[in-house]
């Protein structure tokens, strides 16, 4: 009990000397985290007044020699002074809280100070930064300037040289041109000349009108001689040639009013007339955009009065395919209306089958109508082919419904004398297939036939009677004269079948019992079975006989049913 006592004893006590251990080292590292971030901020607020800044504050103050550059320099100087005498000051304070913090081992204060001390070193630097930032505006000034003076220059000795180089492109806006390009030596001028009297605050000024005029400048040489060929040359003739192309298709028969051309060309030499005037001032907004809409407009024409010349013969087709289609409806529509009395007095036709008649001859009266309204435009000239060429081609599609409309109740009447007619010729098969049922069963000399003949054989002939009935009636329903040809047909077949069936079974019968009369002496089983057979064979049951016969022989010759029939096939 001592010794375990002693043991946890022990446990408890080391323990400890960890635990203890354990918080020096993270006291030590926490010291050790705030030195290393004061450390880092000291070096941070150390840099925030730079000899850079001094050094181009103190440029600042030989530059002056003005009022104006004079209080913006007093201004810096102000600026300076509070980051130098109010910042510094109060940074320095904060890092020396963090520091006694750190004495008095208060490490969560020291930590939210230092959080503190980093904004305010932040704000401190940036306050710097801009402040260098608008000194070196002044102080840079000439080189910066001169750099863009140098630039600006190369790029205008190229554009004054391209403009003596093709000065004939320019027409009447030469002048303006010139007189822009005094107006930019004289600019080049004015920035020599305020470097020489150390306006500095004026370079810059100086540079961006210089910049904006070199840029549009440089636009107009390069735009201006399209803008005078689009509008001197190439549109006025555009515009004469489409004129003339218009008057002679108007001579010729078309319509082009909706184009509104001579609308347009007012419009569009005013437009010119409003691009010529922005380019006089060296304005080229839009200017080439609105030609080159300008120019696509005209060309589309092209392609409008080759769509009214395609139009025009598409029409001229239409017209006489039309005329042609409604003249041969017209026709069979009025022969229709001539036959349907007798077909109605022939056929049992439902009201339906009569109607559709009515609606082909209203929609052909339609169609008639609409056509009419297409050639009384014509001779009023008021459409333009193209549109009339499509409404043609509506008129030609709604024909077209009335055609297949037409077409197939023609189809459904044809099909009734069709159908009577191959009723007749069903009925002449059907009447030769029951012929040569009753040859068949009859040149087999049966000792009896069967019942199920005669049956069959009635009932094949009433049905041929009631062909023969619905034939002879007034009107005929075709759907109840297919329907008797049916049923007859049907029967006439199983007629043939019971036929071709009995004489076959009968004369395989007949055949085995003549083969096993062979075997009457030897085998009393077979006589036995041959003399069943024969009896089943004059009763009539050919079936029954032929079951029986073959059983007996397949007692002396086994697969002998395959035998007789090779026989009897050959």
């Amino acid at each position: 009990m001592n010794k375990i006592t002693l043991i946890i004893g022990i446990v408890f006590i080391v323990i400890g000397i960890l635990l203890y251990v354990l918080i020096l080292v993270l006291k030590n590292n926490k010291k050790k985290s705030i030195m290393s971030s004061i450390d880092k901020l000291t070096t941070e607020k150390n840099l925030i007044i730079s000899a850079s800044l001094m050094t181009e504050l103190s440029k600042a103050k030989k530059l002056v020699n003005n009022k104006k550059t004079e209080k913006q320099v007093n201004e810096w100087q102000k600026k300076f002074e509070e980051i130098e005498k109010e910042d510094m000051p109060k940074l320095t304070d904060d890092l020396l809280s963090i520091e006694n913090d750190l004495e008095l081992k208060d490490y969560a204060g020291a930590y939210e100070k230092i959080n503190i001390a980093e904004k305010d070193i932040f704000h401190t630097k940036a306050k710097s930064i801009e402040l260098l930032g608008e000194i070196k505006e002044l102080t840079e000034s000439e080189d910066r300037n001169r750099e863009a003076i140098t630039k600006l220059k190369s790029i205008y000795r190229e554009i004054v040289f391209k403009y003596n180089k093709n000065k004939n492109d320019y027409s009447d806006v030469s002048s303006r041109i010139e007189l822009q390009f005094e107006n930019i030596d004289k600019l080049f001028s004015a920035f020599e000349m305020s470097i020489q009297n150390k306006e500095y605050e004026e370079l810059g000024k100086i540079v961006k009108v210089l910049d904006d005029m070199i840029n549009n400048i440089s636009i107009v040489i390069e735009e201006a001689p399209t803008i005078v060929m689009m509008s001197k040359m190439i549109l006025p003739k555009k515009m004469k040639d489409i004129k003339n192309v218009s008057a002679k298709m108007t001579r010729d028969g078309y319509n082009l009013e909706y184009l509104n051309i001579d609308y347009n060309i007012e419009e569009t030499n005013k437009k010119i007339g409003e691009i010529m005037d922005k380019l006089n001032v060296l304005n080229l907004q839009d200017s080439i955009f609105e030609l080159k809409t300008l120019l696509d407009y005209y060309e589309g024409l092209y392609n409008d009065f080759e769509a009214e010349k395609r139009g025009k013969k598409e029409f001229e087709r239409g017209i006489i395919n039309i005329t042609e289609r409604l003249s041969k409806v017209t026709s069979i529509v009025k022969n229709l209306y001539a036959e349907i009395d007798n077909i109605k007095d022939t056929y049992d036709l439902t009201d339906d089958e009569v109607l559709v008649i009515d609606e082909i001859n209203k929609e052909l009266i339609s169609v008639k109508d609409s056509f009419k309204l297409i050639n009384d435009r014509t001779l009023s000239k008021v459409m333009p082919y193209s549109k009339l060429s499509n409404e043609c081609e509506m008129v030609a599609v709604n024909l077209s419904k009335v055609e297949d409309k037409l077409e197939t109740t023609l189809k459904n009447l044809g099909s009734l004398k069709e159908d009577e007619a191959r009723a007749r010729d069903q009925l002449y098969e059907i009447k030769n297939i029951i012929n040569n049922s009753k040859y068949k069963i009859k040149d087999y000399d049966l000792p009896i036939i069967p019942d199920r003949f005669y049956i069959e054989l009635k009932e094949a002939l009433e049905a041929v009677k009631e062909i023969n009935k619905e034939i002879e009636k007034k009107p005929i329903s075709i759907k109840t004269l297919n329907l008797r040809v049916d049923t007859a047909r049907d029967l006439a077949l199983k007629l043939y079948q019971t036929a071709s069936s009995t004489t076959k079974t009968a004369a395989m019968a007949e055949m085995a019992i003549v083969y096993g009369n062979r075997y009457r002496t030897s085998n009393k089983e077979v006589e036995s079975g041959l003399n069943m057979a024969s009896k089943a064979f004059y009763k009539g049951d050919y079936k029954e006989s032929l079951e029986k016969v073959l059983n007996a022989l397949n007692i002396v010759e086994p697969g002998i049913q395959k035998k007789l029939l090779s026989k009897m096939e050959s």
